[in-house]
């Protein structure tokens, strides 16, 4: 058995190990009202259940991605999956939020491992054009995951009744199991020389607590307010932030610009010492890296976007079951896979910098048309095409991007390089969450008011109405005619409210796309700056 088919038979377990990862965050995503029902959730904790996992597996990517490259990127991953896996199997068996809450940190610890790693992994195991392909093998696995996911989730929450969502949590245990044989014994370990110094564990923590509130204030500006404190506190346990006056993001922001600075000058006194750090400020001079670290933080911003809004529309507004609106989502999933084929075809025949372009133009033009023809008449068929168009462009940029952002990074840095480029992409997608998401529920509410002000219905209702809409991120609206009745509504002015809020989600998720298509359009220019340009060294 040859030395290439062993690495690309470990390339299928190391693309297994992302997707077990990226399917469980999309899967959670589905079953989610399954977990709320079942654990009793207040709105507190459903908060923490679905954030806290963010907040750590993006806080800890660079922090993992650099360790590998000292104590061993296989040995990271498969102690990685193995967290993962064991955390899985504790959220599958929580029976109240705290349990439960625990377990999605631990599952963050985990997925941080993984991801960075995996990338490294390609890294320092191809070269040349086998890169390109394995780049595009590894990208497609994203792309594609992210589509089969709330599928996978959707049948797991029909069809199994009350506990189907634990079964999304425990299905991980024997896939994560065939993974980590296959990693152990068709990878190959690499890391790289140790320094004088030993880890880094100060640069460590700064850079933790720096990303840590950094993600904190971007996902939760809208919820807490960016500067004033909304009426909802932020609450840790026994521990509240103040009721009046500034809210806590601010705050939480100015210590991520702190951190960021003690971050920039400890590294650079490391690295003058000629000591080990936990990010090699070297790596931003190399122009691919550097642009690609940019345009892919950009494009994040704009890709989350639609992936954000979509789900909640089809299944609040067009009433669809988790299982019908994952499968609709198959449309992305096809186009993605078709495409990453492509893209792996074209590596060393098209300039990878093009093959991006022509991914974020077709991402752009996809979620443009969503944004111009979602229709809640016409259901789901108004935009199936455009998750066609789009699934073609993840499929062919997000590959490509990731192996123009490495292509050029030495394999003794590619850990280092692998978490930069994947916590580039992490605050990219917290920050178009958040921007997005306020477009999303801040169009929602204007245009329900307005509708509702045509109705006459009074306006002390009609905020109460629009305010539960937001709340419930649109999930109130399918049992809106219910309570409106119960609070003796007529039947047929409950109708029209009713409608009123889907049409006013409606026009709030394509007020969403456009923000989408606004920071896709600045990533496809920022592609134009793209292209491997050699170190000096």
């Amino acid at each position: 058995m040859t030395k290439t088919r062993n690495r690309w038979i470990g390339l299928v377990f190391i693309a297994m190990s992302i997707s077990l990862v990226i399917i469980d965050g999309t899967i959670v995503n589905t079953i989610f009202p399954k977990v709320i029902e079942a654990l009793d959730l207040s709105s507190t904790e459903v908060q923490w259940v679905q954030e806290s996992y963010v907040l750590v597996f993006a806080s800890l990517l660079l922090v993992w991605g650099s360790l590998a490259d000292r104590i061993g990127r296989k040995f990271v991953l498969v102690m990685g999956i193995a967290i993962f896996v064991a955390s899985s199997v504790w959220a599958g068996y929580s029976t109240d939020a705290a349990s439960m809450i625990a377990a999605r940190v631990v599952q963050g610890i985990g997925g941080s491992m993984v991801l960075p790693t995996t990338l490294s992994l390609v890294n320092a195991n191809f070269q040349g054009k086998e890169r390109g392909i394995a780049f595009a093998v590894w990208g497609a696995t994203i792309g594609g995951m992210v589509a089969i996911g709330p599928v996978l989730g959707g049948w797991l929450a029909t069809s199994f009744g009350d506990e189907g969502w634990r079964l999304a949590f425990n299905i991980n245990l024997p896939l994560g199991l065939i993974v980590i044989a296959g990693l152990l014994y068709w990878v190959a370990e690499s890391k790289q020389a140790q320094r004088e110094g030993g880890i880094d564990v100060v640069g460590a923590v700064i850079s933790t607590i720096m990303f840590l509130t950094l993600v904190f204030g971007l996902i939760e500006g809208r919820i807490y307010g960016w500067w004033d404190q909304t009426s909802t506190q932020f609450q840790l346990g026994d521990f509240k932030w103040g009721a009046d006056g500034i809210s806590i993001i601010p705050v939480s922001l100015g210590i991520s610009v702190a951190a960021f600075v003690a971050f920039y000058l400890w590294e650079r006194a490391r690295e003058k010492a000629h000591k080990n750090v936990l990010l090699d400020l070297n790596l931003f001079k190399i122009a691919s890296f550097r642009n690609g670290s940019i345009a892919a933080l950009i494009i994040s911003m704009g890709e989350f976007g639609l992936l954000f809004a979509i789900p909640l529309w089809l299944q609040n507004v067009l009433g669809l079951s988790p299982i019908d609106s994952g499968l609709v989502l198959l449309f992305l999933a096809g186009g993605a896979f078709l495409a990453s084929g492509a893209a792996g075809a074209l590596s060393g025949k098209v300039a990878a910098a093009t093959v991006v372009r022509i991914g974020v133009l077709l991402e752009l033009v996809a979620v443009g048309t969503v944004a111009l023809f979602a229709n809640a008449e016409v259901g789901w068929i108004s935009i199936a095409p455009s998750l066609f168009i789009y699934g073609i462009g993840v499929g062919m940029a997000t590959a490509q991007l990731t192996g123009v952002i490495m292509v050029d990074v030495p394999p003794a840095m590619s850990g280092q390089g692998s978490g930069t480029q994947s916590t580039a992409r992490q605050v990219g997608s917290a920050l178009g969450i958040a921007v997005l998401g306020t477009m999303l529920f801040t169009g929602t509410q204007g245009s329900i008011d307005s509708r509702l002000a045509e109705l006459k219905v009074p306006s002390e209702q009609a905020t109460q109405i629009s305010q539960i809409v937001v709340d419930s991120a649109g999930s109130a609206i399918p049992f809106l005619k219910d309570q409106l009745v119960a609070q003796q509504v007529p039947a047929d002015m409950a109708d029209k409210i009713v409608a009123a809020a889907g049409d006013g989600f409606t026009e709030g998720t394509k007020f969403s796309a456009w923000a989408a298509a606004g920071f896709l359009g600045l990533g496809f220019l920022s592609t134009f700056r793209l292209g491997s340009r050699k170190r000096k060294e």
